[in-house]
C-alpha cells in the first residue's frame, strides 16, 4: 500500500510537470499529426531538394535551419549544396570569393547586399558553408529586376542586355496566374491602385529565378537545401511549382513555418501547407 501511494504521487508529479511544460515549438506532418525531428530528418535523407520556408524574424526557424544543415551535412558531406533567397544572383561572384577565402569577411559583408538580420540569422549558415567547404547559391532575382517586372511586366526583362539576363531564368518565364500564391495577391487589402496584374508577376519572377538557380546547381546524388520565406513554398506552389514544372521527377520535401498561440495542436488552416510544419509559439522573441 505504501509503495502504491509513493508511485501514485510520483505519477502525479510527472503528469504535472508535463502539463505545465511550455514548448517553444512543435513539429507536424502534412496531415497535422505531431512528429519528432528525427522522423523528419529520415524523410529528408531521400530528398533531392529541401525547401525550408522560414519566418524571417523567427529565431526558432533560424535555429532549426542551422540544425538541419548540420545534420544533412553529416549525412551527405560535400554532396550537400545550400542556397538562399537572401542573396541575389548577381552577387554570386562575391559569395564564391568569400567562401574560397579570396576576400575577407569585412569586404564580403560590405559589398554583398545583406538583409538587416544577417548577422543573427544568416551569417551562421554562410560561415558553416565556408568552414565545411560547401557551395552556397545566391538564388534570388536582383531586386531591381523585380521592380522592373512590377512596372512593365515580364516584357520589360526582354530589353535587358545579355549580361543582365544571365542573372535571370530563361525568358519569358512560365506563369500561372490562377495559383493561389499569385491570385491572392490581387485581393490584398489596403493596396488600392498599387495592385496591378504585374504585382504578382514581380513575385513570380523571384520564384522562377530561385527555382532556376536551384536546378542549375543541383544534380543527381546531391541534396540542395534552400532557405526562403514561408510564402515562397507553402501549398506546394511558388518555387515548388517552378521546380516541378521543369523537372516533375524531383523528390522535393517542403518545410513550412507558422505561429500559433497554442502549439499543442496544429490549426486546420495551417494543416497541409507543406510536408512538415514548424509551429512556433506566437510570443517568441523576434530577431528584427
Amino acid at each position: 500500500m505504501k509503495n502504491y501511494l509513493i508511485l501514485s504521487i510520483l505519477a502525479l508529479l510527472l503528469f504535472s510537470s508535463f502539463k505545465s511544460d511550455k514548448p517553444a515549438y512543435n513539429l507536424y506532418n502534412k496531415e497535422g499529426k505531431a512528429v519528432r525531428y528525427e522522423k523528419m530528418l529520415k524523410v529528408l535523407e531521400d530528398a533531392d531538394i529541401v525547401l525550408f520556408g522560414e519566418l524571417h524574424d523567427n529565431p526558432i526557424s533560424h535555429w532549426l535551419q542551422l540544425e538541419i544543415t548540420k545534420d544533412l551535412y553529416q549525412q551527405n558531406g560535400k554532396n550537400l549544396v545550400l542556397g538562399a533567397e537572401m542573396f541575389e544572383s548577381d552577387n554570386q561572384v562575391i559569395m564564391d570569393e568569400y567562401l574560397t577565402g579570396k576576400i575577407s569577411q569585412r569586404n564580403f559583408e560590405a559589398e554583398i547586399r545583406l538583409w538587416p538580420n544577417y548577422k543573427t540569422d544568416y551569417k551562421p549558415l554562410v560561415e558553416f558553408a565556408k568552414d565545411s567547404g560547401l557551395y552556397f547559391v545566391a538564388t534570388n532575382v536582383p531586386r531591381r529586376y523585380a521592380a522592373l517586372v512590377n512596372k512593365q511586366g515580364f516584357e520589360g526583362l526582354e530589353e535587358l542586355s545579355d549580361e543582365a539576363k544571365a542573372f535571370l531564368p530563361p525568358l519569358p518565364p512560365a506563369y500561372d496566374s490562377t495559383l493561389e500564391c499569385y491570385a491572392s495577391m490581387m485581393k490584398m487589402e489596403g493596396m488600392g491602385s498599387h495592385v496591378t496584374p504585374n504585382f504578382p508577376k514581380a513575385q513570380a519572377i523571384k520564384d522562377a529565378t530561385m527555382a532556376h538557380f536551384i536546378l542549375k546547381n543541383w544534380e543527381p546524388g546531391k541534396v540542395l537545401l534552400h532557405y526562403h520565406g514561408a510564402y515562397h513554398s507553402q501549398n506546394f506552389e511558388s518555387i515548388y511549382w517552378y521546380l516541378k514544372h521543369e523537372n516533375p521527377s524531383l523528390n522535393i520535401v517542403t518545410i513550412h513555418s507558422t505561429m500559433q498561440k497554442d502549439v499543442s495542436e496544429l490549426k486546420e488552416e495551417n494543416t497541409g501547407l507543406a510536408d512538415f510544419t514548424i509551429c512556433v509559439d506566437e510570443d517568441m522573441t523576434r530577431t528584427r
